[in-house]
């Protein structure tokens, strides 16, 4: 048993069952609140949140960098579908004893709009619910984890095969394709019946809650306050009337830089303007060292945020067996430091991963300073706009001898990481449409419906790809996608951020400085002023228009263009 004591470690929370953890929620909601004592009440709370939440983050890392270890799948799972629902509900309780006392103050407006919400929506019965569905998220990445495919007489994990699909041998890239979408089909009937307990269960919760469905409950209870489903609907069309036109355009470009007549899914990740694929780098190490010096040329103050992490262990990047895959940044508040995971195979993607990651990492040091843990957390839509941004901010600064590419390469690298981003964002709408659909059609709790509908949102947002003969293997795509089952409803968000940070962009391209200038003053409100408000700080505006996005994809292509012009001629495969 816990002494009464707060601890003074996440570590003393490692192993605890919630009946350890209960008494510093009572204590705190016993503890007199009078206009004199609320600051070291907020403070103490505050500090208990700190201490939870980095023992939880630290059991959910070490599940995910081995999801095949039963102890560390239980420590995880005792805080995630125990622990962590039940803290919430008395962290609802406190929340009421601060909005019921009439305490505020400008820095903390947006945390009692956040409180206020929770308070509203929250209902006991969706404690089991919501603990329920986390257990089965874990199914999920114990079944994702330990997918493994056949490749040259060995079972390797699906991110090993990556750099397979960038091969320039035709054969060699189906074969791989095929190879890392097989799992997927093996595994379908076990993960759609696994979704149909999430969704019954979301379902269920949401009507608790006084909502139709988990779709009109999801907004608030992300704190969606500066937008509505509309505004998605907004972002899918204008999507699909500037960026699919773009994408169009660019694929049917490789098709001719290719040389083939079709496009197939597996020619997609290879690189058509070099003969052989980049291999920016070959160990773990390196893809660290050069990266605090990318970091160090973007703002010296990141770059020693960077060694900070290096020296304190705070970076599990390659693939291996046992894996969960995806990347992600968690932060450890009690310490103000965050944890990268992700899966590098030695690949230019894992680099843009790096990036996005490091992003999401200077956000938690930017934010930190902030007094209070829920003043530090702004929405996923201004994480992710710290994320993308910093991709394209350290851009410039890739090339050797600092960075990874020689010049060549460098080119060829930059047009890679444009042409992803305006493929991402028909990918991010069609994810987006298609959990809007999920949610609100009625024919969510059917297999059968889902995947059809997924095949025809999924045409509307990718064309020009000739999938025929592989419709199956096009379902899959979507039960790949982690966020449907772990995460839902969080991908508009890489949408609505990639708008703000190709905005940052834009202002780099004239003034490199005061764009990261802009950058990291935004970083530093965390979660104290609404999004607008973040965004404006950032040097962006948050918008769904479709001018304002015809307008960034025109940027885009024009840069494509002129790196076109510095290539040598065509190559045939």
């Amino acid at each position: 048993m816990i002494g009464s004591a707060r601890p003074t470690s996440p570590e003393a929370f490692a192993k605890a069952a919630w009946e350890d953890i209960a008494p510093y929620y009572e204590e705190l909601a016993e503890r007199p609140l009078e206009p004199g004592t609320i600051e070291a009440w907020l403070h103490a709370w505050s500090t208990l949140e700190e201490l939870l939440t980095e023992a939880a983050a630290r059991a959910m890392i070490a599940y995910t960098i081995d999801t095949r270890d039963t102890e560390k799948e239980a420590d995880h799972l005792r805080f995630s579908s125990d622990i962590l629902p039940k803290a919430e509900e008395r962290s609802v309780a406190l929340a009421k004893r601060l909005v019921d006392s009439g305490y505020g103050r400008p820095d903390l407006a947006t945390t009692i709009q956040r409180f206020r919400t929770s308070i509203e929506i929250f209902r006991e019965a969706n404690v089991p619910l919501f603990a329920e569905v986390e257990q089965h998220c874990s199914t999920y990445q114990r079944i994702t984890g330990s997918m493994t495919a056949e490749w040259e007489g060995e079972q390797r994990p699906l991110p090993q095969l990556l750099p397979f699909l960038k091969s320039p041998d035709r054969g060699v890239r189906e074969r791989a394709w095929r190879a890392s979408t097989a799992p997927y089909l093996a595994q379908r009937e076990a993960m759609a019946g696994l979704f149909d307990k999430m969704y019954a269960l979301r379902q269920q919760a949401a009507r608790n809650a006084g909502f139709a469905n988990f779709r009109d409950y999801i907004f608030p209870a992300k704190f969606r306050f500066d937008y509505t489903p509309d505004d998605c609907q907004r972002f899918h069309e204008a999507v699909e009337r500037t960026v699919v036109p773009a994408v169009g355009r660019l694929l049917a470009y490789r098709r001719q830089r290719l040389g083939i007549d079709a496009l197939r899914p597996w020619d997609l990740q290879v690189d058509p303007y070099r003969d052989q694929p980049i291999r920016p780098f070959r160990t773990a190490d390196e893809l660290v060292g050069k990266a605090r010096r990318v970091f160090e040329r973007v703002a010296p103050e990141l770059g020693r945020e960077f060694q900070a992490m290096i020296d304190h262990g705070l970076l599990d990047l390659e693939s291996r067996k046992g894996k969960a895959p995806g990347g992600y940044c968690e932060t450890l508040h009690f310490q103000g430091r965050p944890f990268i995971f992700m899966n590098a195979v030695g690949l230019v993607d894992d680099v843009n991963t790096l990036l996005h990651e490091a992003g999401h990492a200077f956000h938690a040091f930017a934010s930190h300073p902030q007094p209070f843990i829920w003043q530090r957390h702004p929405g996923s839509e201004a994480a992710e706009l710290a994320s993308m941004s910093m991709e394209l901010l350290a851009a410039p600064h890739l090339l050797a001898p600092t960075g990874y590419f020689t010049s060549e390469e460098g080119r060829s690298a930059a047009l890679e990481h444009l042409e992803d981003i305006l493929i991402a964002l028909g990918h991010i709408a069609s994810v987006d449409a298609f959990q809007h659909w999920i949610y609100t059609s009625g024919e969510g709790d059917r297999a059968e419906a889902r995947d059809r509908a997924w095949l025809r949102i999924r045409s509307r947002f990718e064309q020009e790809i000739d999938w025929e003969g592989l419709e199956q293997q096009r379902i899959a795509r979507w039960y790949r996608q982690l966020h449907v089952f772990l995460y839902p409803f969080y991908y508009i968000e890489y949408g609505i951020a990639q708008i703000g940070a190709l905005q940052v962009w834009r202002n780099s391209l004239t003034d490199p400085v005061g764009a990261v200038t802009r950058y990291r003053e935004a970083l530093a409100l965390g979660a104290t002023r609404p999004l607008p408000d973040i965004y404006r700080a950032a040097g962006a505006e948050l918008s769904f228009d479709t001018g304002l996005l015809s307008e960034l994809v025109g940027l885009v292509e024009a840069r494509i263009e002129a790196l076109r012009k510095e290539l040598p001629p065509e190559r045939r495969r």
